[in-house]
């Protein structure tokens, strides 16, 4: 035998080999694709020595034929699932931000403040100018240039003194708009009641209202306004994490089989048994002694995971939107879908008296009601149908967005739809 085919024998029993061994969920899309080729290839080169050498022809197609198994088996399972990296779905408990708030005033409106009626802004200006050595009761105060706001911001894990945050802030009374105006100076408190930043700058208004001579027109919000990079942080959180043993990471959307999956992916990264999944939801991370800690969480984020999201229906019946995701399995099922029409319509008439007579002019109410019964609409799904294939057959119906919802309550009680539905 020559050495070129041992040598094709050996490479074989070791790719063949290290297919078993390794999880092929582990493995590229891009890496398969090419093991599967090569696997191919090696059939091809199997058949063309059958004659002139058959223990190398025997040998390089079984080790061939039992590669190529695990490699199509990997992108079979790999279908159903998606790769995403640990930071894009999970957080570390403890390692998050925290909301701040506070009560402060707009300045410079033109006319669109809070009224006289809402007397809090007067009394916040009141004592706003006592502070600064004015003493003006709150009662002689007439302005209607000013508006009583909430200021909310979110304070990032690891923020410094000094470091800018955004900030919102919403109207308190009933200013009818915040275009043009300046918050001033704002003390934003955390859940502690303690003071982590001071908010201040001209407000960004994404939308107007314009009334004139009794005519009036809005767009948008205008009494919710940003200021960007408009609040400093005062205060630091104390968060350490040099010397912690070991670290949680929270799945965003818990599932046992994710879980499990971004614990074998850390270890295999690492190469030693760091991770291990507590629950459906966190899988702890074990930090060595010595070890630096951010370059080890910079390393775990990055890894990219396996993850079996689930099937879901998401349904607002405010707005009546529907998002239907793709991994949503659909069982054979009829749908027949129809509707009742009622209209009650009041129809106002007057009433005139004869001539000359003593009647007196009355309005009288007529009230009318027409019921129209819709034909009824047929769908069928077979086996196999998808979510594609579900709505075009709605469209095709002229099902409207509240029918969807119907149908789709309907079909999930009758077991039809394989997906767990979320209201809004």
């Amino acid at each position: 035998m020559s050495p070129h085919i041992l040598m094709k024998r050996g490479f074989l029993k070791t790719f063949a080999s290290s297919n078993q061994r390794e999880s092929i969920a582990q493995v590229r899309p891009g890496d398969r694709f090419w093991m599967l080729a090569l696997g191919m290839l090696c059939l091809l080169l199997a058949a063309a020595l059958g004659a002139q050498e058959p223990k190398a022809a025997g040998a390089i197609r079984a080790a061939a034929v039992q590669a190529l198994p695990a490699t199509a088996a990997g992108g079979a399972d790999g279908a159903g699932e998606r790769r995403a990296r640990v930071k894009d779905i999970s957080s570390i408990e403890g390692i998050r931000d925290n909301q701040l708030v506070g009560y402060g005033l707009v300045m410079g409106l033109q006319g669109t403040g809070d009224s006289q009626q809402t007397t809090f802004p007067t009394q916040t200006l009141s004592a706003m100018l006592l502070r600064m050595g004015v003493s003006v009761p709150a009662t002689s105060i007439r302005v209607q240039n000013l508006a009583a706001v909430f200021v909310t911001a979110t304070l990032p894990p690891f923020a410094r003194p000094g470091t800018k945050l955004d900030i919102t802030a919403s109207s308190a009374g009933d200013a009818k708009s915040l275009e043009g105006g300046v918050l001033m100076l704002t003390s934003l408190y955390g859940t502690d009641g303690k003071i982590y930043a001071q908010a201040q700058g001209a407000l960004v208004v994404g939308g107007y209202s314009v009334t004139s001579n009794g005519n009036s027109k809005q767009f948008n919000h205008p009494t919710t306004a940003r200021v960007p990079y408009g609040a400093m942080v005062e205060r630091a959180l104390p968060l350490e994490i040099g010397d912690r043993a070991s670290f949680s990471l929270l799945l965003d959307d818990a599932d046992f089989k994710s879980a499990g999956a971004m614990a074998d992916a850390i270890n295999t990264e690492l190469g030693r048994k760091a991770a291990r999944a507590h629950d459906s939801r966190r899988v702890e991370l074990d930090v060595q002694k010595g070890e630096d800690v951010t370059e080890l969480l910079a390393r775990v984020e990055a890894i990219e995971v396996s993850v079996y999201p689930r099937a879901k229906v998401i349904v607002n019946e405010r707005t009546g939107t529907v998002v239907i995701g793709g991994k949503v399995v659909l069982q054979p099922v009829s749908i027949l879908h129809g509707g009742l029409v009622v209209q009650v319509v009041n129809q106002f008439k007057v009433s005139q008296p004869g001539p000359l007579s003593t009647g007196t002019t009355q309005v009288t109410a007529e009230t009318k009601v027409e019921a129209t019964d819709k034909p009824v609409s047929r769908i069928e799904l077979k086996q196999g149908a998808t979510v594609d294939d579900l709505v075009r057959s709605l469209q095709t119906i002229g099902a409207t967005a509240r029918d969807v919802i119907s149908i789709l309550q309907a079909m999930k009680s009758a077991g039809a739809l394989e997906a767990e539905i979320e209201v809004l």
